[in-house]
């Protein structure tokens, strides 16, 4: 990748997705919640928007900002803990055999599964990511 490419894609990430919170806060609940958002280290964003810019047919301005966007709207609706775990117990589940079953069969692993993989639908359907 170019370093203009970089340079884009990175302050396109920075940026973040132009729309506003599903939900409303005021005073102390509004600062709760930009420091929940804002959780997510940087590099673990840029990870994402590459990742899912790499599924969604390559590196584009669209592509990109739908990515951001994406990995925005996930961050409203969980926190990194819980991103991580949830990404963690979702790529360890394939474990064959008993190993596999300590990411598989406890009721944290589901539950934390299935809200990622309802934030990742809401954000793809919010973000327009094709």
């Amino acid at each position: 990748m170019k370093k203009s490419t970089i340079a884009i894609l990175f302050i396109s990430l920075i940026a973040g997705c132009a729309t506003a919170p599903e939900q409303a806060s005021t005073g102390e609940s509004a600062a709760a919640e930009a420091v929940r958002v804002n959780d997510f280290p940087t590099r673990d964003r840029v990870d994402y928007v590459l990742e899912c810019v790499a599924k969604h047919g390559g590196l584009s301005y669209v592509n990109q900002y739908a990515c951001g966007c994406k990995i925005d709207k996930i961050a409203e609706k969980l926190s990194f803990e819980e991103y991580e775990s949830a990404r963690t117990y979702g790529q360890m589940i394939k474990t064959p055999g008993e190993a596999g079953s300590a990411f598989r069969d406890p009721q944290q692993s589901k539950d934390l599964r299935t809200r990622l993989k309802e934030a990742d639908e809401a954000a793809e359907k919010a973000c327009f990511v094709k």
